[in-house]
């Protein structure tokens, strides 16, 4: 498996024949895969639980919104968002689906 940035994210995977074959994995990819410094769209927030859905909201982390990560350290994610640095776990980050701004 191969992930590339550019025109997306995509998975490259060689068949039988030696052809390669991409598949966009863009609307799978969450914010604990993003690149450092690296801004992003996000494409939604991947939870049942409500609680947690309210909480990334007033955080101002919504679909269509820019995100970039500034650090990941252990289990501890820098993000900022409209202006504003947080400090977020891993479970919290897993949520975030990211994709690349256009």
């Amino acid at each position: 498996m191969e992930l590339t940035m550019g025109s997306g994210l995509f998975r490259r995977k060689r068949n039988r024949h030696g052809k390669i074959k991409e598949t966009n994995i863009e609307a799978k990819i969450n914010l604990t895969h993003a690149a450092i410094d690296a801004t992003y769209e996000i494409k939604g927030i991947d939870t049942e639980d409500q609680v947690m859905k309210d909480f990334l909201f007033t955080l101002g982390c919504f679909e269509g919104e820019k995100i970039t990560l500034i650090s990941a350290l252990a289990d501890n994610y820098i993000i900022h968002i409209k202006d504003a640095r947080y400090s977020i776990d891993s479970q919290l980050a897993s949520v975030i689906r990211i994709g690349n701004t256009e």
